[in-house]
């Protein structure tokens, strides 16, 4: 348990002794009170807001309500001194065995240490890249793959149950023209001048060979055949090969789902159908009309088509959506609302990583899932930005194997999946990123990656450098002899499994980037400090105990560095090449 953990239990001791005592009311929401660092490191080593959360609840002044809980804070062995702050903050100053204690604790839990049972083993599905089946990846998928990828991680990590899950969009006409377009190439492996890829068609080269792939098995069969006898078996095909083809992309990354779900398959199980049953018997479906569209002019014709309208305004939502078309055919809305439904059926809370250019459908979907689910599960969608390319500061120029962008697989083939996935999660999720080719490699404190990296082959380093200069490393350290700033790397590295939680739940992986770089400048700063007074080195050879002792340090720092990229996917660097 690390040492937030253990005073917010104490704390929450504290809380029930004043409950006891009879001065403080029983039963009060505790959710919300909360231990951490103070804003002001000037200020002490942690800080509650317990008082300014509890106070309106229990009737009683913030600061009257402060002064009761601090005394019994105070009384706390491992505390040295208690303030209370403003209108009712309590700061606390730590004794140093805390933290020295605290670096026993990371070293002894190892990849253990911040794991967490926030979750409540709570099912999640997190449901990401979900691309149309009609093409290799690109790096906007690349991104939404790396965040949610690594917050299936983070959220296993915190003692959720994840399912990771993709929804093929195989029902849609994109499936119908890929099917055309693997025509072409079919005809054109057996011979035929197509010519150019006609405008409309998908004219990547990724398609040549699943062409030659049909003309080997079925020859010129289908060469001069009507549409009809073809398109099924040509659309299976193509969707198959592209499918394919996305796996072997996303195992690049490192990433793998659990479950892959059909659009098509969902369409022909009925499940719409079903969906569409539920809502109505909530009296959530009507037949009506839609308000004429805004984007229309004046003079624009629009005719007003009766359709069958989900109540989606009832649930936060800018106005009613159709589930159906005029001519009886499902809307992509209504067989995505089944699809949440059938996810939800095997879940508590449902999370959509999708590309930025989903942000019009949000609201209603995120409607469905409270409608269809009575709010028994809830839906977060993060929205993703683009990813803008670049080589030494120039915009990078489009794929001719994609056909119209820069694929997944030729960046990691550059640059390598640890660069790619890190450089991924630097910043947040609904900002921009540019990922500059020249920048992602350079050995220099600007580049996250290797700024972080380094820490980690630095602290590799020492562990030989002191097996050569045998020091016994089985051997138990007097941490007493760490000293001030040395601790100081211990307080923000024991935020590890604060930096946990929060992120697991705001649902924001990149937490973990911002704080492993945060984590490594300190470290590199207690480092360099050996440049000036050799005798603040890590390894001294006149002094094998303080060696060791600031090994244990380093080892700490190290285990916390490999565990934050191993959530982020990437491997901890050994030493830099």
């Amino acid at each position: 348990m690390s040492l937030y953990a253990q005073f917010a239990a104490l704390l929450n001791g504290v809380l029930d002794e004043l409950v006891a005592d009879g001065a403080l009311p029983d039963g009060l929401e505790r959710r919300a009170v909360a231990v951490e660092p103070p804003r002001d490191a000037s200020h002490g080593d942690l800080a509650t807001n317990a008082a300014m959360v509890l106070a309106k609840a229990a009737g009683m002044n913030p600061r009257a309500l402060a002064e009761l809980i601090a005394p019994k804070l105070e009384a706390l062995p491992q505390v040295t001194g208690v303030a209370i702050a403003g209108p009712g903050f309590i700061n606390l100053k730590l004794a140093p065995d805390a933290w020295r204690d605290e670096l026993r604790t990371i070293l002894t839990e190892g990849e253990n240490y911040g794991a967490s049972r926030v979750g409540a083993n709570e099912r999640v599905n997190v449901e990401y890249v979900s691309a149309n089946p009609t093409g290799p990846l690109h790096m906007g998928h690349c991104r939404g793959a790396v965040i949610a990828d690594s917050l299936a991680r983070l959220l296993e990590f915190a003692g959720f149950r994840v399912t990771k899950e993709y929804y093929v969009n195989d029902a849609g006409a994109q499936v119908e023209t890929l099917a055309r377009s693997v025509h072409l190439r079919y005809r054109e492996a057996l011979g035929d001048q197509v010519g150019e890829i006609p405008e409309g068609m998908y004219p990547g080269e990724y398609l040549v060979p699943v062409g030659a792939a049909l003309a080997a098995e079925y020859g010129d069969r289908y060469a001069a055949a009507r549409e009809a006898e073809w398109l099924d078996l040509f659309r299976s095909r193509a969707v198959d090969a592209m499918l394919e083809l996305i796996r072997s992309d996303l195992a690049l990354l490192g990433v793998h789902h659990d479950k892959f779900a059909s659009e098509a398959e969902l369409q022909a199980s009925g499940a719409v159908d079903r969906a569409l049953e539920v809502l109505r018997s909530k009296g959530l479906v009507y037949q009506g009309t839609l308000e004429r569209p805004k984007s229309l002019g004046p003079d624009d014709e629009w005719e007003p088509v009766e359709l069958t309208l989900f109540r989606s305004s009832q649930f936060g939502d800018d106005q009613d959506r159709p589930l159906k078309k005029a001519d009886g055919s499902w809307t992509y809305f209504g067989s995505d609302a089944a699809y949440h439904l059938l996810k939800a059926e095997s879940a508590d809370h449902l999370v959509n990583i999708w590309g930025a250019d989903h942000a019009g459908t949000v609201k209603r979907v995120q409607a469905a899932v409270r409608a269809l689910t009575g709010g028994r599960v809830d839906l977060d969608v993060k929205l993703v930005q683009l990813v803008r390319l670049f080589r030494a500061g120039e915009p990078i120029k489009m794929s001719k194997r994609a056909g119209d962008f820069v694929t997944l697989a030729e960046v990691v083939g550059e640059v390598g999946k640890d660069v790619v996935r890190f450089m991924m999660l630097t910043r947040r999720a609904d900002a921009p990123l540019d990922f500059d080719f020249a920048k992602v490699v350079e050995a220099s404190k600007d580049n996250p990656v290797f700024y972080v990296q380094y820490a980690h082959a630095r602290i590799s380093s020492l562990k030989r450098k002191a097996a050569d200069a045998g020091i016994d490393l089985e051997a138990m350290a007097d941490l007493g002899l760490l000293d001030e700033e040395e601790l100081g790397l211990v307080k923000q590295a024991a935020q590890y499994s604060r930096v946990i939680e929060a992120a697991a739940h705001a649902h924001e992986p990149h937490r973990i980037a911002f704080f492993l770089y945060e984590l490594a400048a300190q470290f590199h700063a207690l480092w360099n400090r050996g440049n000036d007074d050799p005798e603040r080195r890590f390894l001294l050879e006149n002094n094998p105990q303080l060696s060791r002792a600031r090994l244990e340090l380093a080892l700490g720092i190290g285990q916390i560095v490999k565990s934050g990229l191993a959530l982020m996917g990437v491997e901890a660097a050994e030493e830099m090449r």
